[in-house]
């Protein structure tokens, strides 16, 4: 009985502890960032995240529909005047991004955004 109450006691600390830490840590991590996008370019409110989840608002302030991709993951068509959101786990390094309509990232819809 004893060495139950003494593991319940480590157990109960250890969790009193770490539970802080690994919410700051998740926290600390999770980025928001702003695309404008518009005829024919992207605008980031940020040109560097920490790596880990970034969540991307587009906002379509152009007269065309448009889209964001990174890495794999693509937002939907964002209409004139709407937005959209996408969610990204980013690792630490570089992440190119473009639009994939038709001849955009052609016309300048694209760029490159650190990680780090």
């Amino acid at each position: 009985m004893r060495r139950f109450s003494i593991a319940f006691a480590l157990l109960a600390v250890t969790a009193a502890l770490a539970g802080p830490a690994l919410a700051a840590r998740s926290h600390a991590s999770a980025s928001a960032v702003t695309v404008t996008a518009s005829e024919f370019k992207f605008k980031l409110s940020k040109t560097s995240v920490p790596h880990g989840v970034v969540t991307f608002t587009i906002v379509n302030k152009g007269k065309l529909p448009h889209d964001f991709k990174i890495l794999a993951k693509k937002s939907a068509t964002v209409k004139p005047g709407g937005t959209a959101k996408l969610v990204v786990t980013l690792k630490a390094g570089k992440a190119a991004y473009l639009c994939t309509i038709p001849g955009h990232a052609a016309a300048g819809m694209k760029g490159t955004l650190k990680v780090t």
